[in-house]
């Protein structure tokens, strides 16, 4: 089997040395939005708004923005997606729809649909393997590339309602995966497509000594519990006892830091950390080069972008978009300002916010972080406390205290005809909740002026409640949300909230009871 390393290494080798040069970010972005407008102009919605028009232009950002509107799920949903799912074809993209993401909703609805295309499967593959050369970097031994690849997602079952399937992202790739790639893919098709989290977990335990991990891919959360509980059943010093080639983790849709800590402290060798943005509506970005200083944007693979700076003029103060917002592209971006993200796919979305807020830390390599979402910021006063901000915060607090909160949220509540902020942590670790509100607060006033400014005036106060990491993990479970791509909230909705407080308030009867 060595042999199979070698080629596989070489493979990538030479097709990353076999790249084109790569041409300027806005003349890669202009050839994209050229070749998903010359291919879906007979649909629908390329006939509705004109693309035939919008390609013969000059300019032919400009006139795609002033012909094309800004969507968000709801407006694209229900004026074109819908007749997707009822099986129509060349709505938004050529042809019919097989597959829909499911993908977490907003308070308007329990699920979105996300449409997921051949031509979307083809460009995520495409993506993955673009990844797989960030590794030669690492001059890591060709050996290493024969070893098991443990992808801990959401259940790979789809269910069928005779028009198309829909489930999880991993599952819709899962079941078009590469035949040389099943060799690698771990925990196999027969666990991957099991629903229930418990058993899906038991299972990967006891199969654990069967692989040879080098890679795991998931959610920090439900990869740190997987190893946990393998740890704790074979009654091993470290993950690295029964997997000790594990050399890589790469991750997506949250920050690692909360997690990092209590993280390594399972394993016996550093990891390569590789974060990953893999949205149910494409393949966005991935860490490119061990020097980054972000994800680097792929912009030559189904993908066309636009950034809506992310400000008051631009949104309202519930995070949706303004009609008018001002959308630029990439040629246009800044460094250090925040950007909701919005893309036209081949997948068949246009001008499409996900929700996401990012920013760019390097324009030169395109490289972003993602510092939060749309519907994420808390902004009662005008404090316009990010996730990013949270994050710095809970560093601080658990460097200072040498404690773990892998998992918290935030409330913003009404308090004495004003306004304060309701920080939920979840640690293992006793934690004076006034020593941590001391020092949530002084850092937020360091890293936020307006967070500063509005702690004198209508930002009242702060409290921080401090509970055991498994109360998050029950919740989630209440909400059917544990395992694959689920996270939990870092700030908390009116419905999030109502259900979360009520849980707690019953454990607290448990308890007394």
């Amino acid at each position: 089997m060595p042999l199979l390393g070698n080629l596989f290494k070489k493979g990538i080798n030479l097709r990353s040395r076999l790249k084109m040069p790569e041409t300027s970010p806005l003349h890669q972005q202009k050839l994209v939005l050229k070749k998903l407008l010359l291919k879906a102009r007979d649909t629908q919605f390329g006939n509705h708004y004109r693309f035939d028009i919008v390609l013969k232009s000059f300019n032919i950002f400009k006139a795609f923005s002033e012909n094309v509107p800004l969507h968000d799920y709801n407006k694209i949903h229900d004026e074109w997606w819908y007749k997707s799912q009822q099986g129509l074809s060349d709505v938004t993209w050529p042809g019919s729809v097989k597959y829909f993401a499911l993908s977490s909703g907003t308070s308007d609805a329990s699920s979105k649909y996300i449409p997921v295309t051949a031509d979307m499967i083809r460009a995520i593959r495409k993506a993955s393997i673009k990844q797989l050369y960030a590794l030669l970097y690492y001059d890591l031994p060709s050996e290493l590339f024969e070893k098991g690849i443990l992808m801990l997602g959401g259940s790979t079952h789809l269910n069928y309602n005779g028009t198309y399937f829909c489930g999880d992202l991993s599952g819709i790739n899962a079941s078009r995966i590469p035949f040389w790639f099943q060799h690698f893919y771990k925990p196999g098709k027969k666990i991957s497509k099991t629903s229930d989290w418990n058993e899906k977990l038991d299972e990967i335990v006891r199969r654990a000594p069967e692989w040879d991990i080098w890679i795991i891919c998931g959610v920090p959360a439900w990869n740190q519990i997987m190893i946990e509980k393998i740890v704790e059943h074979y009654s091993l010093k470290s993950i690295h006892d029964i997997w000790p080639n594990l050399r890589v983790f790469t991750w997506g849709g949250v920050s690692i830091e909360p997690y990092k800590k209590s993280f390594e402290k399972l394993l016996d060798s550093p990891l390569i950390y590789l974060e990953t943005y893999l949205a149910s509506e494409g393949f966005i970005a991935y860490d490119s080069r061990p020097d980054g200083k972000g994800m680097k944007l792929i912009l030559n693979n189904g993908i066309y972008y636009e950034f809506a700076p992310f400000t008051s003029d631009n949104f309202e103060a519930d995070g949706t978009i303004k009609p008018d917002a001002t959308v630029v592209n990439i040629g246009l971006v800044e460094e250090n300002v925040d950007y909701a993200i919005l893309l036209s796919t081949c997948s068949g979305a246009w001008r499409y916010l996900i929700g996401d807020v990012v920013r760019f830390v390097d324009k030169v390599h395109s490289e972003i972080k993602i510092v939060g979402r749309t519907k994420h910021y808390i902004s009662l006063c005008g404090e316009h406390l990010s996730v990013d901000n949270m994050h710095q915060a809970l560093y601080v607090l658990q460097d200072k205290l040498d404690v773990e909160v892998p998992e918290f949220a935030v409330l913003g509540e009404n308090f004495e005809n004003l306004f304060a902020h309701r920080w939920y942590l979840g640690s293992d670790k006793p934690i004076d909740p006034e020593v941590a509100k001391q020092i949530i607060d002084e850092t937020l006033c360091k890293v936020n002026d307006d967070y500063k400014v509005e702690r004198i005036a209508a930002l009242k106060d702060v409290f921080v409640e401090v509970y055991p990491l498994s109360y998050m993990y029950e919740w989630m479970e209440q909400q059917g949300k544990m395992g694959g791509q689920n996270k939990f909230p870092r700030v908390l909705n009116k419905v999030q909230a109502k259900s979360w407080k009520e849980f707690l308030e019953a454990k607290s009867k448990t308890l007394i009871s």
